[in-house]
């Protein structure tokens, strides 16, 4: 249990030190009392559909400058996120209100379509200000709700309303020079951490650290708007109340929007300034839950081994306690996995698919391991968006080389030594799982395309990943065979026979065995994989990769366990054939997986509309679930294969 306390007071402290040091990427901005603010939009985002589409796909303002593409890396794209410009502007510590921003072209029948459309299927508007979200605050039942976003529009006895005025609010914080280097923990490391200031300004500066927005829906008088200009006063004063709606949209009438802006001072620090969106609805991580099932996990774990030691060690020294005349007679009436002695290491069906999945396993389980290990220790906040799937991507394609070498030392094991048809083995490494996950990801994209979503992946960042794909990641793979060819193949301890030995007839299928075996790692994930979902689904901010690397390193323990015990129970029962079933022992964890998003898809998403969104869903689903098989499976065949050598290593069988 030590091992369990200790991991988690590690994985404290981890988080401890999030909130002291800045997190790579993100600085604090210093602006001055006037200086320009900008407001940036990003996609609109709908948990109902799960389809995101451009900002300006709806009839709203655009800025003056024309309509520009933020900075982004490849992650945001992947991620449907589609950051651009907007009209809003701010001036530093000036509150502004009745803000005249445009009047929209008359709305026509197809944009009053849309809009139905839109505030039909809920989505949200998402505006962005110095990198931070803006949040928007409902009552409910006297609790204070937090929501990123606000709504297009809202639906009120068949008539649809748009919130056509926007209330912000802008926390800020005196930038004190002390406090960064304090923060720091070092004074030098403040020329490290760039901070933008302008020259030869010593006003005090501030630090944006909050964004909250409420929507209204305001009727404009027409005649005062028509010669108004974009940021000018509009005349008559606009009451806010975000309970009341009161502009309907109707076909053939123009859209007038409008905003004001008010700063506040806030004791919230800059380092502190992404708590509020760590806190959001229902992500009070279940700490208990959590431990609990890291209790019994260790507890089974604990039982495992120790039948195990026991059972083998017993086995054993039994036999070695024997003289010699004694084991020659044992040898005639042996019993159990010592049968299987000239089988046990006899070729599997299909050996290069077994040495292909077990190579790809070993590239996704390392990717998963070190992307998790560094967002635990802060490398990929919430605050630089994309950052997760760009590092993904990157480890993914760094570890071509042990796909590579794994699968050619396998498949030279198998063959007891011989070079022949290594390349292939090694091409075709490179190509499974990339190709499974670019034919999911083509079909998903002509479904996106269709829709006219942002969510559909850009033809240039299509060509860039099958460049990756070609030139970084198959390269490599070849690299690592070439070393796995290179190496030494592992020995055998014992000879196999001519003839295969006969299998004696099962009580029951084995298969239900192996099967069956998926539920104990199934156990391990089962709550962190709510999370993981309603992360990716409902658009919360997961944040808690400390627990999530804990969770990952105790599913290896228990998919190497399972699959020692179904490993040791099939020789016991002299069942030699035990490759493919010590793969699919941890590895049918995968169909637990997907019967769980097929349930969480029922009961969870009940909203989810439409049959694209079902199939985007689904076909996600597939895709994460075929990693998760290729890992679990090559986690329990390494442990099975590497018990079956030690076992009968120690064993003169002869």
């Amino acid at each position: 249990m030590g091992h369990v306390e200790i991991w988690v007071l590690t994985m404290c402290v981890i988080f401890q030190s999030g909130y002291g040091f800045y997190l790579p990427g993100s600085y604090p901005h210093k602006y001055v009392v006037g200086d320009p603010l900008s407001v940036k939009v990003n996609s609109l985002t709908s948990i109902d559909t799960e389809m995101p589409f451009s900002y300006y796909s709806l009839p709203f303002c655009k800025p003056k400058e024309g309509v520009k593409d933020s900075a982004e890396n490849l992650g945001e794209l992947l991620m449907g996120d589609r950051i651009e410009n907007s009209p809003y502007k701010f001036k530093m510590y000036v509150n502004e209100s009745e803000i005249f921003l445009c009047q929209s072209k008359k709305v026509s029948a197809d944009d009053f379509k849309l809009l139905k459309k839109r505030i039909d299927e809920m989505y949200q508007v998402n505006l962005i200000l110095d990198n931070l979200p803006a949040i928007r605050y409902t009552k409910k039942e006297g609790f204070m709700l937090r929501w990123t976003g606000y709504p297009v529009g809202v639906k009120v006895q068949n008539v649809y309303y748009l919130f056509n005025h926007l209330k912000f609010k802008v926390l800020i914080h005196k930038y004190e020079e002390t406090s960064v280097a304090r923060v720091m923990g070092t004074g030098d490391a403040v020329e490290v951490m760039p901070t933008v200031t302008k020259e030869g300004s010593d006003m005090p500066g501030h630090m944006v650290v909050g964004f909250e927005v409420v929507p209204c829906s305001v009727v404009h008088d027409g005649n005062l708007v028509n010669k108004l200009k974009m940021y000018e006063k509009y005349q008559s004063p606009i009451k806010c109340d975000p309970n009341a709606v009161s502009m309907p949209i109707k076909e053939g009438e123009p859209i007038v929007f409008t905003y004001e802006v008010a700063f506040e001072e806030s004791d919230i620090k800059w380092p502190s300034r992404w708590d509020a969106y760590l806190k959001m609805e229902g992500s009070k991580v279940h700490w208990f839950s959590i431990l609990n099932s890291l209790m019994v996990i260790t507890f089974l774990a604990g039982i495992v081994l120790v039948i195990f030691l026991r059972t083998v060690r017993r086995d054993l020294t039994r036999y070695e306690e024997l003289d010699k005349e004694s084991q020659v007679q044992m040898n005639e009436e042996l019993s159990g996995w010592k049968l299987v002695v000239g089988d046990v290491f006899r070729a599997p069906s299909n050996p290069a698919l077994l040495c292909i999945l077990i190579g790809d396993g070993v590239q996704i389980l390392g990717m998963a391991i070190v992307t998790i290990l560094f967002a635990a220790l802060g490398f990929m906040s919430p605050a630089s968006r994309g950052t997760l799937i760009t590092g993904m991507l990157f480890f993914y394609l760094i570890l071509g080389i042990a796909a590579g070498y794994v699968a050619v030392r396998l498949w030279r094991t198998i063959g007891c030594g011989d070079h022949k048809g290594w390349i292939s083995v090694a091409w075709k490494a490179a190509c499974f799982f990339p190709g499974i996950a670019f034919l999911i990801l083509t079909i998903l994209n002509f479904l996106l395309w269709g829709s006219h979503s942002t969510g559909a992946i850009p033809f240039a960042v299509f060509v860039i990943l099958l460049l990756l794909w070609f030139c970084i990641s198959v390269p490599l793979t070849l690299v690592g065979g070439y070393f796995g060819a290179k190496a030494h193949h592992i020995e055998y301890p014992v000879r196999t026979n001519q003839i295969p030995r006969e299998i004696p007839a099962q009580k029951y299928p084995s298969w239900l065995l192996v099967l069956g075996s998926g539920t104990l790692p199934f156990g391990t994930l089962f709550i962190e994989l709510f999370f993981i979902m309603s992360s990716i689904w409902m658009g919360r901010v997961y944040y808690v990769f400390g627990f999530l690397f804990i969770v990952l390193i105790l599913l290896v323990v228990v998919c190497a366990e399972v699959s020692l015990v179904l490993t040791y129970m099939h020789l016991c029962v002299e069942d030699w054939k035990w490759w493919w079933k010590s793969f699919f022992a941890s590895g049918s964890v995968a169909i637990y997986i997907f019967l769980y998003s097929i349930n969480y898809l029922i009961f969870d998403l009940k909203s989810l509309s439409g049959p694209v969104s079902a199939t985007l869903y689904l076909g996600y689903s597939l895709f994460m679930v075929l990693a998760v098989m290729l890992a679990t499976g090559t986690v329990g065949f390494l442990s099975s294969f590497l018990f079956v050598h030690y076992l009968f290593a120690s064993v003169k069988l002869d």
